[in-house]
């Protein structure tokens, strides 16, 4: 059997296949439509990848494969030795090692004349001049609150007035063996935060099965976080992606567990609970990995139709049973908090404490707020930081929303430290024979 050429990057016969996509006019290209300046320009655009695990590292391969060669990185994690069964630009050497910088030298090593500039960073240490530099946004997150984060950063830096402001954004997500890929045309088309209620919230376990009769490593991870969290404070504010903040729920997990003879309380699952990630299959990883960058192809040279530029602009695929894909459109809300114009209604009683209203925000599918902070007409009613309004407003907690002054049809806007760029903006939604 005869064996196949393999040719050096550095040689161009490594791109023939790719030349022949990018070089042809297609039936969306320009009348002056240059093959050799659209390779040129694909080669010239500045892509950010955020997330370097499963899904990031396939994406970093085939968009460096695809032609494009100034690509930057954002990863805040390190190598852990349950990563290498699925994140394949990894070694044994590097557990313990930056992913974003070992991924960025991995690729750049295979592929010759591409250019990864790795940041070890959490994606809320940069600012919008930092993501204006880019002409196209690629996640590969298993974070639902990250791609809230960077979705409502890219909606709100759109200025009517400046082109370069517009950055689309590719997101790519896997659960098990189903995963998804949509294109986000910032301001256009839906948004992350309209499709939130597709990502329903975690049952939330009660907290007396937390507190005396935990049956699942699950529980005791969760009163770790909920309870001794609390009770011990070790640190000023959780910060769930910091080393020493997960080591020490963990730890306490890990106690409570052995106490009870509950096994499977690792370190892993910790920031898996905490973090509420979604476990990942590396067959599915390269599927999604595939549809993103293929979408990233198609609307830097306009040789097909891309997701969002029709009417679909959602593409969901399951790999369970049988290989099916199904594209759908995901409409915009009118209502949406960070692309809307309109506030949102939100069920409510006038007998509720505003204790049990901000609950209720955090098992609202179309709102999961974790630690959320309340105005209204013109009035604070509870405020999360700093420490010293908290204790101010913290009386109100218990107060019910009659009490309070709050009428049906009110608006009442609500923030967030999880996404600080946005407002929500709620009307309290009374039962027709309760309401004033």
């Amino acid at each position: 059997m005869a064996s196949t050429t393999v040719y050096p990057a550095s040689e161009p016969e490594r791109w023939t296949y790719l030349n022949r996509v990018r070089t042809r006019p297609g039936p969306l290209t320009k009348p002056d439509f240059s093959g050799e300046g659209i390779a040129a320009a694909m080669e010239s655009m500045r892509i950010l990848v955020i997330g370097a695990g499963g899904l990031g590292c396939e994406i970093l391969k085939n968009l460096a494969l695809s032609g494009f060669k100034d690509i930057h990185v954002i990863d805040m994690d390190t190598i852990d030795i349950s990563n290498l069964n699925r994140q394949f630009l990894f070694r044994q050497e590097d557990v313990g090692k930056s992913k974003a910088e070992v991924a960025a030298r991995f690729v750049e090593k295979r592929v010759k004349g591409v250019k990864i500039t790795p940041h070890n960073n959490r994606i809320q240490d940069f600012d919008e001049d930092f993501y204006m530099q880019f002409q196209l946004v690629v996640c590969g997150l298993d974070s639902i609150e990250a791609r809230r984060w960077i979705n409502a950063m890219l909606v709100n830096m759109v200025d009517a007035e400046a082109e370069d402001s517009f950055k689309p954004l590719i997101d790519g997500g896997t659960e098990g063996f189903k995963g998804q890929a949509r294109v986000i045309l910032p301001t256009m088309t839906s948004c992350i935060e309209c499709q939130l209620n597709m990502h329903a919230p975690r049952a939330a376990v009660p907290l007396c099965t937390l507190a005396s009769i935990p049956r699942q490593p699950e529980h005791c991870i969760e009163w770790a976080h909920v309870i001794a969290w609390d009770e011990a404070k070790p640190f000023p504010q959780l910060d769930k992606d910091d080393p020493e903040h997960v080591g020490w729920l963990y730890q306490k997990a890990l106690t409570r567990a052995q106490e009870f003879g509950i096994p499977g309380v690792t370190y892993a699952l910790t920031q898996g609970v905490i973090k509420n990630i979604i476990p990942a299959i590396a067959s599915t990883n390269s599927v999604i990995a595939a549809a993103c960058c293929n979408e990233a192809v198609k609307m830097a040279s306009d040789s097909a139709p891309f997701l969002g530029q029709g009417l679909d602009n959602y593409m969901m695929y399951t790999g369970d049973d049988a290989i099916y894909t199904y594209t759908f459109s995901a409409e915009r809300k009118p209502d949406c908090p960070v692309c809307g114009q309109t506030a949102r209604a939100l069920p409510a009683d006038p007998a509720w404490t505003l204790r049990e209203l901000l609950d209720s925000l955090a098992a609202l599918p179309e709102a999961q707020l974790r630690r959320p902070s309340v105005r209204a007409a013109g009035k604070t009613l509870y405020m999360q930081s700093p420490p010293s309004l908290e204790e101010q407003t913290r009386p109100n907690l218990d107060k019910t929303l009659a009490e309070l002054g709050l009428d049906h049809g009110q608006e009442v806007g609500v923030t967030d430290p999880a996404f600080a760029t946005v407002l929500f903006t709620f009307k309290l939604e009374f039962p027709k024979d309760k309401r004033q």
